[in-house]
């Protein structure tokens, strides 16, 4: 008796062109067997057709029991678990340099019609066409795919390990480096990580969960499209990028910036001509209530990326919580193409006014009735505020309204606390056993300096540029502000935490989204140099409030009460010590509505009547106090700190 077949692991796979590459992939696909059916697409149906002649030939000869089907347009690709997309466009390539380049006008177009007929398919792309990292992104953010991979790197990766076997006589298998970046002329060959010891089918079955492998294909890896080597395990990538010396990270910085500039036309023809723009509209609204002390306020979205944003920015140092949707929530911050257009219209239309919030600039609208509207274009971001109604925020990506609702969401309740007595310090903070340990001074003094150093030595961190204050029943009870913490690449260094950061960004986890290119690009290259803004302000690796515990081992608190304020001063070459400085906290050191410099009360959102801080001042003066002087050697440095901070100082 025969037994039964075993039926292939996977069925249908599409594949787009019917070129001299459409034609080797779908024959070896035929050949392989681990398909059910081939369906093959061309722009000339005869050539489609044809190739399943040649195919269904080959199957019979073969005894294949995969099967070639002509389907007459992509948009019937839909039900395949996979599809190739290798059309070209017509033009002669008379490039001598930058080859791949040269198909870019003629085949962008091609593939962007291929991106709508295949608008939000689930199945997994696999880009061939060049230039194929520019085309692979345009494809992936026109269509709204979410699993999209360029082939490009992986087949320079075969040949650059394929030409390292003959020039050493050993086998291929033993030869084990990468080529990353762009499949092009700014490729970028891993030598320095290389040890001695039919790229489209590989793709196919390793994004297929049919081979665990690790294959280099072009993703979105950290907001840039490129050339990267995943390990595929069950069909899931993690990323797996070698590491680089200083050369080898400068040509990739130098591939980025390429790619990114030949990319932008594109996104200009093709992109806002497109519907697709993420919008949400007919799903369930997710909601996070965050409070602190008394005072709570609730964020609502369409989109339970900017949810779970809030609940990770203000979990660690206030209170968050999932919760049921409110349609009283303070913060209602939305995916909406519809809406930012509309608004940014309108404030377009009407005199307006220009402000910088958030480092981005902000046009706002405002009517007679109270109601607020404003606008960020460079961030596609708009807003809307009636009095005593919600804050409305809409955009059109996730993260950019993430970040908004996190940052107005926190403008809430500090209004919140503002009305209740509370005040905000220039100061970072520490705390043990409830006592906190306030440091003030100018910028660069050394307040996140000696926070972070106290917060090593076993202190709870509590902030490191502002608090909230207020006098409570005899004693000053400090609250955190939540935000990104903000270390230099230079004191990332002193205090050891370096190298882990690095490592985890090159194995494929991020910083903080606000954090300049330039941090990113050093830390990927190894620059333990600082980064300087022609303003002189430093530019600093921005962390997750999360990734202060997670990443570099600290604990942090939630509140405390003021027992003690330092005012230190890094002086290099010397040794730390105590100065003969009576220095004391004035009104300078509190934020007000004329000192703030990074969100101006744009919507209305704080009292206009602040609290008094004469009384904070009173009893601040009251506390021990320190002025000192602090040196370069971390180890000298926190023993000091510590001596200066225990309970017999």
């Amino acid at each position: 008796m025969t037994p039964p077949l075993t039926p292939p692991p996977v069925g249908a796979v599409g594949v787009i062109g019917a070129g001299a590459v459409g034609q080797s992939v779908a024959m070896l696909l035929a050949a392989g067997g681990w398909c059910e059916s081939v369906r093959i697409v061309s722009r000339t149906g005869l050539s489609a057709q044809a190739l399943v002649t040649d195919l269904e030939d080959m199957c019979q000869v073969t005894a294949s029991s995969v099967r070639a089907v002509h389907a007459p347009d992509a948009g019937q690709l839909a039900s395949c678990e996979a599809v190739v997309v290798c059309p070209r466009g017509h033009f002669t390539n008379t490039s001598r340099t930058d080859i791949r380049m040269a198909g870019l006008n003629a085949n962008a177009p091609v593939i962007a019609d291929l991106a709508r007929k295949l608008a939000h398919y689930q199945g997994l792309v696999v880009m061939v066409t060049n230039p194929v990292d520019i085309l692979t992104r345009l494809f992936a953010e026109l269509s709204g795919c979410p699993h999209v991979y360029g082939v490009g790197s992986n087949t320079d990766t075969a040949r650059y390990r394929l030409t390292l076997a003959r020039l050493l006589d050993v086998p291929p298998q033993a030869v084990n480096g990468h080529v990353i970046g762009e499949h092009g002329d700014q490729a970028v060959v891993c030598a320095s990580a290389t040890r001695i010891g039919g790229a489209v089918i590989a793709a196919l079955r390793a994004g297929l969960g049919l081979d665990d492998a690790v294959t280099e294909l072009c993703v979105n890896h950290e907001g840039r499209w490129r050339g990267i080597p995943l390990r595929f395990t069950a069909g899931t990538p993690t990323v797996c990028l070698p590491r680089l010396d200083a050369a080898e990270a400068r040509q990739l910085i130098a591939a980025d910036a390429k790619l990114r500039d030949a990319y932008e036309p594109l996104a200009r023809l093709y992109l806002p001509a497109h519907p697709r723009q993420k919008e949400k509209t007919a799903v369930p609204q997710t909601a996070v209530r965050i409070a602190t002390a008394t005072q709570a306020a609730t964020v609502t979205s369409n989109s339970p990326v900017v949810t779970d944003w809030a609940l990770r920015y203000f979990g660690p140092w206030w209170h968050a919580s999932s919760t049921a949707a409110d349609a009283d929530a303070a913060v209602i911050a939305d995916v909406n193409a519809g809406r930012v257009t509309e608004i940014a219209q309108r404030v377009a239309d009407h005199s307006h006014e220009e402000t910088v919030y958030a480092n981005s600039t902000m046009h706002v609208d405002r009517d007679d009735d109270g109601t607020v509207a404003a606008s960020q274009p460079d961030d596609k971001l708009v807003y809307r505020a009636e009095p005593g109604g919600p804050l409305r925020i809409y955009g059109c990506e996730d993260v950019p309204v993430a970040l908004a609702a996190a940052r107005l969401a926190r403008e809430v309740v500090r209004g919140q606390l503002l009305s209740d007595g509370w005040s905000i310090l220039h100061a970072s903070a520490v705390v043990r056993d409830g006592q906190t340990v306030l440091t003030l001074g100018d910028k660069g003094a050394g307040k996140t300096t000696t926070a972070l150093l106290l917060a090593r030595a076993g202190w709870q961190l509590l902030a490191n540029d502002r608090v909230f204050i207020r006098h409570e029943a005899d004693r000053l009870r400090v609250l955190p502000w939540p935000s990104a913490a903000a270390i230099g690449l230079g004191l990332l260094d002193a205090l050891d935490w370096y190298e882990t950061v690095r490592e985890r960004l090159r194995g494929g986890e991020q910083l903080h989204p606000t954090q300049h290119q330039k941090v990113t690009d050093a830390l990927h290259s190894g620059s333990r140099t600082p980064l300087w803004k022609e303003s002189g302000k430093e530019l600093k690796p921005q962390f997750f409030p999360d990734q202060l515990h997670s990443w570099l081992g600290l604990t942090l608190a939630t509140e405390g009460h003021a027992t003690r304020i330092l005012f230190p001063a890094i002086t290099p070459g010397t040794e730390p010590a105590l100065l003969d400085e009576d220095r004391s906290v004035g009104a300078g050191d509190f934020f007000t509505a004329g000192t703030e410099d990074r969100y101006p009360d744009v919507f209305g959102l704080l009292p206009t009547d602040l609290p008094d801080t004469q009384p904070l001042l009173e009893l601040l003066g009251d506390l021990p106090r320190n002025a000192l002087s602090l040196g370069q050697d971390v180890k000298v440095n926190t023993d000091f700190l510590a001596q200066v901070t225990g309970p017999t100082a």
